[in-house]
C-alpha cells in the first residue's frame, strides 16, 4: 500500500515538473488565442469597448501559461482518476 502511494506522489511530482519545466527552460513569448483574438477585434473594430475588465491582472504571460498548464494537468488527473476508479470497480465486480 505504501509503495502505491509513493508511486502516486511520484506521478504527481512528474506532472508538476512537466508543467513548470517549459516555463523555466523555454525562452520566448508564450502567446495564446486570447491575445490573438484581442488583436483581431481591435483591427476589425477599433472603437470596440470591452464589457468588463479582468478581476485579476497577472504579472506576465508566463504566469498565465503556468496556471493554464496546471489547470490542464489537474483536469487530466481527475479524468484519469475517474477512469481508473471505474475500471477498478468493474474488475472488482468481475471477481
Amino acid at each position: 500500500m505504501a509503495n502505491k502511494k509513493s508511486h502516486n506522489w511520484l506521478l504527481v511530482l512528474g506532472v508538476i515538473v512537466l508543467a513548470v519545466a517549459p516555463l523555466l527552460f523555454v525562452k520566448g513569448e508564450f502567446a495564446g488565442a486570447d491575445g490573438q483574438a484581442e488583436k483581431a477585434i481591435t483591427e476589425l473594430h477599433p472603437q470596440y469597448k470591452p464589457w468588463f475588465n479582468s478581476l485579476v491582472e497577472l504579472p506576465s504571460g508566463e504566469v498565465e501559461s503556468l496556471l493554464f498548464a496546471v489547470q490542464a494537468g489537474l483536469g487530466a488527473g481527475v479524468i484519469g482518476y475517474v477512469i481508473g476508479l471505474y475500471k477498478g470497480r468493474s474488475e472488482q465486480r468481475q471477481k
